[in-house]
């Protein structure tokens, strides 16, 4: 029971380092969006896809700081990387989408 715990809080742990915000790809008022107000959340969309992608560069200190002391972590936030910069891709995507039929 010691050993499942132990291994549960590691997981959670490690879970937790992962760095960069995961975007959900479909809002629930994207459809209520001006055509500013789109333009604007293409632009976050975009700034989340360049901070995951600035994540995953090694010389970031956060990265080290997982590669010395706790290397699943650092796994952990490799594919939480990778997740988070296709999550905002197709956010930005579904909300070009939305512009076209808007005629932005």
């Amino acid at each position: 029971m010691k050993k499942i715990l132990i291994i549960l809080t590691l997981f959670l742990f490690s879970a937790s380092c992962a760095t960069p915000k995961v975007v959900n790809v479909i809002g629930p008022n994207d459809n209520e969006f001006s055509c500013k107000k789109l333009s604007s959340e293409i632009a976050k969309a975009n700034q989340y896809a360049d901070e995951a992608q600035a994540a995953k560069k090694m010389n970031n200190s956060h990265n080290i700081g997982a590669m010395l002391f706790f290397l699943p972590g650092m796994g952990i936030t490799m594919k939480n990387v990778e997740e988070a910069a296709q999550a905002a891709k197709a956010r930005a995507l579904h909300l070009n989408k939305l512009k076209e039929k808007k005629n932005c």
